[in-house]
Parts: C-alpha cells; sequence; structure tokens
C-alpha cells in the first residue's frame, strides 16, 4: 500500500491529521507532514477514512 499526495490540491486543512495523526502531522508553518509513504497495512481502516475526509479529495491509497 502507498499514499499519494496531490500537493496543487492539498491545503494542509489537517483533517488527515485528526483521523491518522501517526501517519500525518502539520509542521510549524501547516505544511502536511507525512511519516511515510509506504505505510503499514494496520493503518489501513484509518488512512482510507483520512482520504475519503479530506475536503479536497487529494489523497489515495494505491495497493
Amino acid at each position: 500500500m502507498k499514499i499519494e499526495v496531490d500537493w496543487d490540491l492539498c491545503e494542509s486543512n489537517g483533517v488527515c491529521v485528526r483521523i491518522c495523526p501517526d501517519m500525518f502531522s502539520l509542521d510549524e508553518n501547516d505544511n502536511l507532514i507525512i511519516a511515510t509513504d509506504s505505510p503499514d497495512d494496520e493503518l489501513r481502516d484509518q488512512l482510507e477514512q483520512a482520504v475519503a475526509g479530506c475536503p479536497r479529495q487529494a489523497m489515495r491509497l494505491d495497493d
């Protein structure tokens, strides 16, 4: 599994951070930080929720 972000769409709203804080965070300038682009399968449910909850639809999961 791999997480992909369309950086042109991402506004760093932080929805994904609230849903999956083990994977996402915001830096001091409110830029999105991703822990890894190839997360463990144990995070799949949270990541699917984060992708679905993104207000700009800037993320997707690839298997």
